[in-house]
């Protein structure tokens, strides 16, 4: 058996790479990158694309001058050739998202408007629905403001932003918070709600409605290679899940 990796005294042949690989989590990432590969073959990159993504690629990293892209590089054991062959994927895999998905995303923008609609709102949330009921009162009343409040009383990472959360998409949130936001007209303040195991009062501030944008096609596109790239290492993987969690607790 040949050795074709060795990490100080340990070897590792090929009949091991595989079930490394599964040990240690890395094969569907192996599976994602090489079906990457083979859906790009067939896009390629004129010598003017290549150069105009490498120029890019090193201001990204803040590299102006040649000494100091080579600098760079040494540091991190690369060559010139492999960070054109890596801005180039990425290009190619952008023409691959555009050739396939581009016609879609008229329609799924519209069926995704609601969630990717952006909000602005205040919130205090306890565990205790005596003190809740009490903050609500006292907002209701105009006897004190969240600003006031979230620091002392809430539980979350809003207690450190005077109770303001967002722009935050919809979809991003609780479902329940979700639904409570997208049918509150902007300034209306909820009664304390329960959600999970809080407690919650909320206001809409404001709502930023998506609008179908270059950013917005790219997130689109995105996501939907997201979606076919799950379904393309689960049929070969079935035992991946490649499935991601969404956020449960928004604030």
């Amino acid at each position: 058996m040949s050795v074709i990796l060795q990490v100080r005294e340990q070897k590792v042949t090929a009949e091991e790479i595989v079930p490394l690989l599964a040990n240690y989590q890395l094969l569907p990432q192996l599976l994602r990158e090489m079906i990457i590969d083979q859906a790009i073959a067939p896009f390629g990159c004129t010598p003017e694309e290549a150069e105009k993504a490498c120029q890019a690629f090193y201001l990204q990293q803040s590299l102006k001058t040649d000494a100091e892209r080579q600098a760079w590089l040494r540091r991190r054991g690369m060559t010139p050739e492999q960070v054109r062959k890596l801005v180039t994927r990425a290009l190619r895999l952008e023409k691959f998202k555009q050739a396939t998905w581009e016609t879609q995303i008229d329609a799924y923008f519209e069926k995704r408007k609601p969630q990717l609609d952006r909000v602005i709102y205040s919130v205090i949330r306890t565990k205790d629905s005596g003190i809740a009921q009490e903050l609500y009162f006292r907002l209701q009343a105009g006897e004190q403001s969240f600003a006031e409040l979230a620091p002392k009383y809430s539980t979350g990472q809003e207690a450190r932003t005077k109770g303001i959360v967002g722009p935050v998409e919809l979809g991003k949130l609780h479902p329940s918070l979700a639904k409570l936001l997208s049918v509150t007209q902007p300034g209306q303040l909820l009664p304390p709600t329960p959600i999970d195991q809080w407690f919650v009062i909320l206001r809409l501030e404001k709502i930023l409605f998506a609008e179908l944008n270059d950013v917005t096609r790219w997130q689109l596109r995105h996501e939907l290679f997201l979606k076919w790239l799950g379904q393309q290492v689960a049929e070969l993987n079935p035992m991946n899940d490649c499935q991601e969690d969404g956020n449960l607790l928004p604030m």
